[in-house]
C-alpha cells in the first residue's frame, strides 16, 4: 500500500469532514419516549363502612334533593339524617346528584352530563363526603342512583358517534321505545365505553365512600355489562356493596345485583285496596320470590319517585292515609325489603315533582302522629329478627291480610284490614284461644276465636 502524501491528507480531509457534518446534521435523530399523561387514579376517601346491612335487613329511604330541603342540596340532606335513623332506615338511596344537560333538556335529574361531578345546585365533592361521613357515624348506608342506559346530549362523550346508539344515516338515537328526547341510548357494544363507565363507577365508590348503587332503567343495559361491573366494583378491597336493579326481571340478580323492583307487587297491593281479595297480596309475593337465589330480596313500596311524581299521594292511591299506612304496613312485613320515599312518613299533601325548577319543599312539621307511627312500623321490622328473615304463613280472608313471620323462639302476628269498613277476622285454629303481647305496646293480649279490626286498621302482636 502506497504512503499518502501530506498533501493528499490534507486534500480528504477538507472533502470529507464537511461530509460527516452534514450527514451529522441532516440524519434524524432517535427521539426520547413521549410520556401520554395519565388520568389520575381515583383514591379511597375515608375508611369503607363495615356495617353496611345484610340485604335481608335493609330499610331503605329515598331522598329527592330538589323537594327534601329548603335549601335544595346535600347540605340540606346531611342536616336531616340524625332523623332519618330515628325513624328506623339503615340505607339511604340519593336521586342523582351530577350535573344535567341542557341541550334538549327537560330538568330531569336522569340526563347525565357529566358522571364524574356534583351537581352545582347540589354542592361540591367535599359536601357528598360530609354527607356519607355522618351516614356512617349513624351506621347508615348511602348509594347513589346511577343512568347507564343514557346520557344527556351535551355530555363529552357525544363527540365519539361509537360510543352511542345510531339509525340508519348515523344520527345517534333516543333510547328505543320511550319518549325519552332530552337523552341518547348509549352503545354497550363499544368497550371503550364500558370500561369508562366502569371507571366512572369505581370513582364514586373510592372518592366518595359511597356503599353502592340503585341502577336506573336497568333492563335497558346488556346484563353482560352489568356482571363485568360488579364484579369490578365488588374486587375493590374492603367493600361491602348494595346493588339494586330498577328492574323486575330476576335474571338481573343473576349478574350480581342484590335487589329487584317489585312493581307487580305494587301493582296487585292496590288492586287488593280496590276490592279485590286480601288473599292475593301472598299470592303475588309467593310469585316474585319464586327462583329467587337465597340472600337476593325484592323491594316494596307504597310510593318512590316516578309513582308519587306522575301518578298521585300514597293516601289518594290507597283511600287516605290510614289506608296507605295499612298498606305500608303490609310491604313492611310480609317480606322484601322496605323502601320509603321522603314525606311519606309526614303524608305530604301534594305530589312531589323531581325536575329542575320545581318550588316544592316537603314541610316537616305536618303530622307528627304519622311520623311517629311510621317510626315505631320500622323500628319494630329493625329489632325484630322474625319479621326481617322468619319463615311466613299465611292466612288471609277476603278483606284481612294476616299472615304470622316466625323466627327461633320469635313470632310475630301481623292482621291489617284491607277495608274502609269494620271487618272481623276468624282466627285459625292453631291461633285461637292464644296469649301474645301487642309488638309496639307490649301489653298483654288474649286472643279468643275472632278479632274484630276497624276501617283500615292493623294489629301486630309478638310472642
Amino acid at each position: 500500500m502506497k504512503q499518502l502524501s501530506v498533501g493528499r491528507l490534507w486534500f480528504l480531509r477538507a472533502l470529507v469532514l464537511p461530509l460527516i457534518a452534514h450527514l451529522a446534521f441532516s440524519c434524524p435523530k432517535e427521539e426520547p419516549d413521549i410520556v401520554v399523561p395519565t388520568e389520575p387514579q381515583p383514591q379511597q376517601y375515608g375508611t369503607p363502612f363495615d356495617k353496611v346491612p345484610d340485604i335481608a335487613d335493609v330499610q331503605m329511604y329515598e331522598v329527592n334533593p330538589r323537594v327534601f330541603s329548603p335549601q335544595k342540596n346535600l347540605d340540606g340532606i346531611t342536616a336531616r339524617l340524625d332523623s332519618l335513623r330515628q325513624l328506623g332506615v339503615n340505607v339511604v338511596w340519593l336521586m342523582p346528584i351530577y350535573p344535567t344537560g341542557g341541550e334538549r333538556s327537560v330538568g330531569s335529574p336522569y340526563a347525565i352530563k357529566d358522571y364524574r361531578s356534583v351537581h352545582p345546585d347540589y354542592g361540591n365533592l367535599t359536601d357528598l363526603r360530609e354527607l356519607v361521613d355522618k351516614a356512617h357515624a349513624l351506621d347508615m348506608a348511602v348509594m347513589l342512583d346511577w343512568v347507564a342506559n343514557h346520557t344527556a346530549w351535551d355530555h363529552a362523550w357525544i363527540a365519539d358517534k361509537t360510543w352511542y346508539v345510531t339509525d340508519g344515516s348515523g344520527n345517534i338515537v333516543h333510547p328505543p321505545g320511550t319518549n325519552w328526547q332530552d337523552v341518547a341510548e348509549l352503545n354497550y357494544a363499544n368497550s371503550k365505553m364500558r370500561l369508562e363507565m366502569i371507571k366512572a363507577m369505581k370513582y364514586w365508590v373510592l372518592e366518595a365512600n359511597v356503599d353502592g348503587f340503585r341502577c336506573d332503567y336497568a333492563t335497558g343495559v346488556s346484563s353482560k355489562f352489568w356482571k363485568q361491573a360488579i364484579d369490578t366494583l365488588r374486587n375493590i378491597p374492603n367493600r361491602d356493596l348494595i346493588l339494586f336493579a330498577e328492574a323486575e326481571d330476576k335474571a338481573l340478580l343473576n349478574a350480581g345485583f342484590d335487589l329487584i323492583f317489585g312493581w307487580p307487587y305494587y301493582g296487585r297491593l292496590k288492586d287488593v285496596f280496590s276490592g279485590l281479595a286480601a288473599t292475593q297480596i301472598h299470592n303475588m309475593h309467593l310469585t316474585e320470590y319464586n327462583g329467587l337465589a337465597s340472600g337476593k330480596h325484592v323491594v316494596r313500596w307504597i310510593t318512590n319517585h316516578d309513582q308519587h311524581a306522575w301518578e298521585a299521594t300514597p293516601q289518594s292511591i290507597f283511600g287516605s292515609v290510614s289506608a296507605a299506612t295499612a298498606a305500608f304496613v303490609i310491604t313492611s312485613y310480609m317480606g322484601g325489603v322496605p323502601l320509603i320515599y321522603n314525606g311519606q312518613e309526614v303524608a305530604t299533601p301534594n305530589q312531589l315533582p323531581f325536575f329542575e325548577g320545581t318550588n316544592a319543599t316537603i314541610n316537616w312539621n305536618l303530622n307528627p302522629a304519622i311520623k311517629a307511627e311510621h317510626e315505631r312500623i320500622l323500628n319494630l321490622r329493625k329489632n325484630s329478627a322474625a319479621l326481617r328473615r322468619g319463615t311466613l304463613t299465611d292466612y288471609s280472608s277476603s278483606n284481612v291480610a294476616a299472615f304470622t313471620r316466625k323466627q327461633g323462639n320469635e313470632e310475630v302476628l301481623v292482621l291489617v284490614n284491607v277495608r274502609n269498613s269494620n271487618q272481623d277476622f276468624t282466627l285459625p285454629a292453631n291461633l285461637r284461644l292464644s296469649d301474645w303481647y301487642d309488638a309496639y305496646s307490649n301489653a298483654p293480649v288474649s286472643l279468643a276465636t275472632t278479632v274484630s279490626l276497624g276501617a283500615y286498621q292493623y294489629r301486630v302482636l309478638k310472642r
